[in-house]
């Protein structure tokens, strides 16, 4: 079969695999969980889990280094969310209030954000593919140093995207509505509209070095 030559190239993304049925757990540091539904707790930290649900309000919620295997999160209600170095495949992160949703130096595979509103998403160094944002409320996008790979926004607002070393590979930003790119350099690979590119046309001349006046 020919490969598909459309482009860019749309994520390669499905909804995590979960039982009918769910066991009440309580998620623990360290703990192997699979097939439980969980509250979401204070410290998940190097924990694994495989087809589970997580949900709930917490002060805050540490899953640094936590490995998920298809796992949704629903209706997080937290000031952060830390997945920070984690190991994800086949995550949907649907609802809530998150203030800082840290997914920085995470290896991810098959996202899904949608209807969430986030104060600061940070994918630093992230080596994120085939995945969608959509529907999604983000004051601060930050992607200094990250790998992007079929990544896709829809219907999404953000006021500043960190762009600085980005490395972007079928990066499809046409839907995101955002004040301002700090890298404009950066954006090679990723995908814009004209609007968006006539929008940012000033930033597009300084960073060639050209002076623009009327």
């Amino acid at each position: 079969m020919a490969r598909s030559t459309e482009r860019p190239q749309p994520p390669r993304v499905s909804p995590p695999d979960l039982p009918d049925d769910l066991d009440d757990a309580v998620g623990r540091r360290h703990g192997d969980h699979v097939g439980q539904r969980i509250p979401l707790s204070a410290d998940l930290a190097h924990a694994q889990f495989e087809q589970c649900s997580l949900s709930g309000a917490a002060e805050g919620v540490d899953l640094t280094g936590a490995t998920l295997l298809d796992v949704e999160i629903v209706d997080a209600r937290t000031p952060v969310l830390s997945l920070k170095d984690a190991t994800i495949r086949r995550l949907r992160i649907s609802g809530g209030r998150i203030g800082t949703l840290d997914l920085s130096g995470a290896h991810v595979a098959e996202l899904i954000l949608e209807h969430a509103r986030v104060d600061y998403l940070s994918l630093a160094a992230a080596k994120i593919q085939d995945s969608l944002i959509t529907d999604c409320t983000l004051a601060t996008v930050d992607l200094p140093a990250a790998k992007a790979t079929r990544v896709r926004f829809e219907r999404c607002s953000a006021d500043e995207v960190d762009t600085r070393g980005l490395r972007a590979d079928g990066l499809d930003l046409r839907g995101l509505d955002a004040l301002a790119f700090l890298d404009v350099t950066a954006l090679r690979g990723a995908t814009l509209t004209a609007r968006q590119v006539e929008l940012l046309a000033p930033v597009f001349a300084r960073a060639a070095g050209i002076d623009v006046q009327d």
